[in-house]
């Protein structure tokens, strides 16, 4: 008879069960997913089984692994990377799934089941299990993850993580305090690790009168002083401790006149021109009974500061410029159409939409605006004064392009940081409210009026690592105040220090290596003096002005192209353009409506190029193009594998390498100081290198793409773009303004 026990079964199968459906889990191995973690850094939450998605739909290239957050970024761990997602440059700080908190501009969860959808806030409930999250980054990036096979309590706790540390409501709950806390300062006051923050960097910080000195000296700016009245911040909270004032203006004059100016910030000097005109920026004045005596005392003393006492123009970018709030709505709307809008075959909208967005044209619009500041110092010989109403953000902008477009030693790197260091930096921009780092109990509409991507606007480009203090506070004050307030919490011992000693960004080596550091570095630049072998002998020559016309390839234009002006036989080529029927009348109109600063746009693009004098942009429309590597960088479909700009900084890169080679071999020939051939390659400035075999250049890597060095792939899930106006525009067609537009084109 047959027992009631049931047998159990002796088949064994040796093959894994078919999957056939790509939502559930694969049979991964079993492998321990651990984040790595900084100094400071804690793991909040985190969910197992949590599937990355790679494209807009599921598909088998999505990773499969753990979803961690912690205090300063959010963390994917996968089981097993893809070879093309693997990144050829690798940051110390960041892993290859890494999302920094501060980088996270909203957190949105989703349950498919129950078609719900919500923006999470800091300390908001969530009242459905997720079963999607997507997290809309201010690099543009779009991140989904899958809770498939998730636990529904995990994925929930950390979701609500996500959000409530992406948005602290506190500065000193910001990762950079604790990162900084234990890295740098042991329990007795000593320094760890023998660092010392900001030693040792070339880039001048301008948080010592020493820094302003130096300044002062190399602009030739001996009607000028370092002021020290706000030591400890006694007179302004948003001005830096030390600043340059006029020598006439005396310390009690300052102190007399600050609290006439708005947050009674004083007029700061920013740069001299070589011919004794000074760049100034200045607030407006608060109380309009004593504005035209404080106005005259402070013209005065700029006068006097000028070899020809010549008069004082004023700026004021406040009428001149768009405000805060309109380049935050230009910068929604071009994220919207680049990022969140799909793009589907019968949409012919998206250049016209491009367009409305405004944000090429305020790039412009403050082009134009610091040309014509350039026109006043470098033609008219006039100090000016940038007027705004807090002298905090748009000031900024203006006066760095000033600076870059007249003074050659702004264009170097270290020199560049220094500027931002100078005119944003310690001179008091909000990062901490433009950048939206903390969580706001205000009002969205409230909210909208402090955010505003001015810096971005200026850079077009900002890594986002909230580990440095360089970009996390509104002043120098702030800064100092809180680093205070968190070292007396935490019990940590400052010693001779007045406060927390943080690594400002511009120390790259924490963040890159040596050899990723070389990306920064631009083939192509000349400095003021330069080395050259010639007829065996190693000489040194400075650039001088030339007679004879340069190639055009230098300014990137046609030589008959004259600061957008054709010549009689030059055309377009575009089929059926009324551009060649308006030419005549548009002559005409530039000829009357031409004003002082737009001919001397036109003759400076008349002479021939000076590589170590006056820099000046292209400022019709037409010349404008979108920075497809910042905007559009996460676009799979915007990808050129082995093509795009990088080609050709890869070829320039290892010819100018190739030449550095030739030129130290030929030193050691003569007896002269050279590095040895085989230590070359590491002290190459280029990231890309020759080959030591002569007259054989090396192919460009596999790993090459037009968005090089950022990688798309697993950053942004959207629907295809294949056949719509922006793969044409990709493919390199042109973007043609409408016919009432070119005619409407001026300077």
């Amino acid at each position: 008879m047959f027992s009631g026990k049931q047998t159990k079964p002796t088949f064994k199968s040796y093959l894994p069960p078919l999957q056939t459906d790509l939502k559930k889990s694969p049979q991964l191995p079993i492998k321990k997913l651990e984040a790595k973690l900084l100094p400071g850094e804690i793991v909040v939450n985190e969910a197992n089984f949590v599937r990355k998605c790679i494209g807009a739909e599921s598909c088998q290239d999505d990773l499969w692994g753990k979803l961690v957050c912690t205090n300063f970024k959010v963390s994917f761990i996968a089981h097993n990377s893809l070879p093309r997602q693997r990144f050829q440059c690798t940051h110390r700080l960041l892993g290859e799934h890494d999302i920094p908190l501060a980088c996270v501009e909203q957190v949105v969860t989703v349950n498919d089941v129950k078609g719900k959808q919500k923006i999470l806030g800091s300390n908001q409930k969530l009242k459905f299990n997720p079963t999607e999250l997507i997290l809309y980054c201010k690099d543009f990036r779009i991140i989904r993850f899958r809770f498939d096979e998730a636990g529904p309590e995990s994925a929930k706790k950390v979701c609500l993580a996500i959000a409530h540390y992406s948005h602290p409501a506190d500065p000193q709950l910001l990762f950079g305090f604790e990162y900084v806390g234990k890295r740098y300062h042991g329990s007795t006051g000593e320094r760890v690790n023998g660092v010392d923050p900001g030693g040792g960097l070339q880039t001048p910080l301008f948080d010592c009168s020493s820094d302003w000195d130096r300044e002062i000296k190399r602009t030739g700016a001996s009607e000028w002083r370092v002021c020290t009245i706000n030591q400890g911040y006694f007179i302004s909270p948003s001005l830096p401790e030390f600043f340059v004032v006029p020598v006439s203006l005396a310390d009690q004059d300052l102190k007399q006149y600050a609290c006439c100016f708005y947050s009674q910030r004083i007029p700061l000097w920013c740069w001299n021109h070589s011919s004794g005109s000074a760049l100034v920026r200045m607030s407006n004045i608060s109380d309009p009974q004593q504005q035209r005596k404080v106005e005259q005392r402070i013209s005065s003393a700029i006068t006097k500061s000028h070899p020809l006492r010549s008069d004082v123009f004023k700026s004021d970018l406040d009428k001149n410029l768009p405000n805060i709030q309109d380049i935050q709505a230009a910068l929604l709307k071009l994220r919207q159409i680049c990022v969140i809008d799909s793009f589907e075959e019968s949409e012919e909208k998206w250049l016209s939409s491009l367009e409305s967005s405004r944000w090429m044209e305020y790039v412009r619009t403050f082009l134009r605006h610091a040309v014509e500041v350039v026109y006043m110092l470098e033609s008219r010989h006039v100090s000016v004064i940038l007027l705004e109403k807090e002298d905090r953000d748009l000031s900024c902008v203006i006066s760095c392009l000033v600076q870059l477009m007249c003074d050659p030693h702004c264009r170097s790197l270290h020199s560049f940081q220094g500027l931002i260091q100078k005119e944003w930096v310690m001179a008091g921009h909000r990062f901490l409210d433009r950048c939206n780092h903390l969580k706001r109990n205000d009002k969205e509409e409230v909210v909208q009026l402090i955010a505003s991507p001015v810096f971005l606007l200026f850079l077009d480009c900002v890594m986002w690592v909230p580990v440095f203090s360089t970009f996390l506070f509104n002043c120098p004050r702030q800064r100092a105040e809180h680093s205070r307030d968190f070292a007396s919490s935490k019990s940590i011992h400052l010693g001779q220090d007045q406060a927390l000693c943080f690594p400002p960004v511009w120390d790259w080596s924490q963040q890159f290596s040596l050899k990723d550091q070389t990306l920064f570095n631009n083939p192509l630049y000349v400095g003021k003096i330069a080395t050259c072998v010639q007829n065996g002998t190693v000489k040194t020559f400075t650039h001088r002005r030339s007679k004879k016309n340069y190639s055009s390839t230098l300014r990137g234009l046609p030589s008959a192209l004259r600061n957008g002006s054709l010549g009689p036989n030059d055309t377009l080529a575009r089929r059926n353009s009324l551009m060649l029927r308006l030419r005549s009348d548009l002559s005409q109109v530039r000829e009357q409506q031409e004003t002082p600063s737009e001919r001397f746009v036109r003759d400076f693009f008349s002479r021939p190029v000076d590589l170590q004098g006056l820099l000046l942009p292209q400022l019709l429309p037409s010349h404008l193009s979108v920075w497809k590597l910042y905007f559009l960088r996460w676009v799979p479909e915007a990808q050129i594998p082995q093509g795009g700009p990088i080609t050709a900084f890869h070829k320039l890169s290892v010819l100018t390498d190739e030449i550095e080679m030739l030129q130290n071999q030929l030193r050691q020939y003569q007896g002269a100081a050279g590095t040895p051939n085989n230590l070359h390659a590491e002290h190459s400035k280029m990231y890309f290198k020759a080959t030591s075999t002569p007259h054989q250049s090396p192919a460009p890597p596999e790993y090459l793409s037009s968005s090089f060095p950022f990688s798309p792939v697993g950053n942004l899930c959207r629907p295809g773009i294949l056949g719509t106006p922006l793969s044409k525009l990709l493919n390199g067609a042109k973007i043609w303004l409408s016919t009432e537009t070119l005619a409407n084109e001026t300077i």
